[in-house]
């Protein structure tokens, strides 16, 4: 089957914008009639929206964004706000977009890579408290630690917190795929000292380009970063310390607002192509995604480990239905990484095994049904 017969795509970024098309274009031609381009009206209004989203409801504290320029930054700018960079080591995962890893290598700090759950693809908490208890040698004093809330499915955060605040180290949530997800009733992103969003195109909450927000409960953390991303500046044309250019543009801002508004309800048709699947897999060879207790998934991506994963997707292929390998090649094991990174003992063997059974199914909100049991009627098949 050629590119031109696949019937459901893995993702349709140009169905999302089509979705909210007339607010969108009202959004940018805005912005291009103001005269104003660069941290404007557009994106304060967008950060204290996006603070005020993930503070409703549950147990959130009242928190306060920064826009950037993407999700790769937001992570180096919480590094840089919290004074995290050379002599310091950062704990994270291999089974990540690189982008997690290179942000700590940005600021100057060093990772150490902590293996995974094989269920929940999320940090090990047991590999987390050998290595804290027993850092790798030479490697410097542990400051902070990254989970990666992966695919959408929250990370164990509580049992996260308890190890690091009894270590003294900082907790930053990579949300990147995540926005929307809950722990126990709680919004990810509003748990640990600060938080990472990616606000790339293919995201829960996607820009039409690159963007990215940093959100804390930390008043001072937040006017801290807000300072770092522009130079520095704390009085115009005025580096009060070093700094970085890391601006979220208006024209994003824009629309980032105008996706906010949907956010809640494609999260939640996530949720049911998610259920639909799940039904369709029952009894058949392929386990659906594992989901821990007290977590609510948004399915950023439909994941499923497949020992046969070759032939599961030429075989939907075959009827219409692509499939995606998200993180082929874990961290530890690609060229500018393999061989010089520390890692916990064991060795992110499971990350290992995952990057070879790993496979992402169709997930997108605009999926219309008649592409929803497209996919299903293929799941039955296998």
């Amino acid at each position: 089957m050629n590119a031109q017969d696949i019937i459901v795509p893995q993702a349709d970024l140009g169905a999302a914008y089509r979705a909210q098309k007339e607010e969108i274009d009202a959004a940018v031609a805005r912005v291009l009639s103001s005269g104003w381009y660069i941290l404007g009206q557009e994106g304060a209004a967008f950060e204290a929206e996006y603070a005020a989203w993930l503070s409703a409801g549950g147990e959130a504290p009242a928190m306060q964004a920064v826009g950037c320029a993407n999700g790769t930054d937001a992570i180096a700018l919480i590094l840089r706000g919290l004074g995290i960079g050379p002599g310091c080591a950062v704990a994270t995962v291999s089974h990540t977009a690189v982008a997690t890893v290179a942000a700590i290598e940005m600021v100057g700090a060093t990772p150490v890579l902590i293996d995974i759950d094989p269920r929940t693809f999320c940090m090990d908490m047991a590999e987390l408290k050998a290595v804290l208890a027993a850092p790798p040698p030479g490697l410097p004093p542990i400051r902070a630690v990254i989970p990666v809330h992966i695919y959408g499915h929250p990370c164990d955060l509580d049992a996260i917190l308890e190890t690091c605040r009894g270590a003294g180290v900082a907790v930053i949530e990579d949300c990147a795929q995540a926005h929307g997800a809950r722990l126990n009733g709680r919004m990810i992103g509003t748990i640990g000292d600060a938080a990472a969003f990616s606000l790339y195109p293919t995201k829960n909450l996607g820009a039409l380009g690159d963007a990215g927000i940093t959100a804390t409960p930390d008043a001072q953390l937040a006017k801290r970063m807000g300072a770092i991303r522009q130079y520095g500046w704390h009085t115009r044309y005025i580096s009060d310390e070093p700094g970085v250019n890391t601006r979220l543009d208006e024209v994003q801002a824009a629309i980032l607002r105008v996706r906010l508004t949907v956010l809640d309800a494609n999260n939640a048709r996530r949720q049911a192509i998610a259920a639909a699947y799940d039904e369709a897999l029952a009894n058949g060879p392929c386990a659906a995604p594992y989901r821990a207790p007290g977590t609510e998934h948004v399915f950023h991506q439909y994941v499923l480990r497949v020992p046969e994963r070759d032939a599961v997707m030429a075989r939907l292929r075959a009827q219409g239905v692509a499939t995606a390998i998200h993180y082929p090649v874990p961290v530890h094991e690609q060229g500018a990484y393999a061989g010089r990174i520390a890692m916990g003992p064991a060795g992110c063997a499971e990350t290992s095994r995952a990057a070879t059974e790993v496979m992402s199914l169709p997930v997108f909100p605009e999926m219309t049904d008649g592409q929803l049991e497209k996919v299903c009627a293929a799941l039955r098949g296998l």
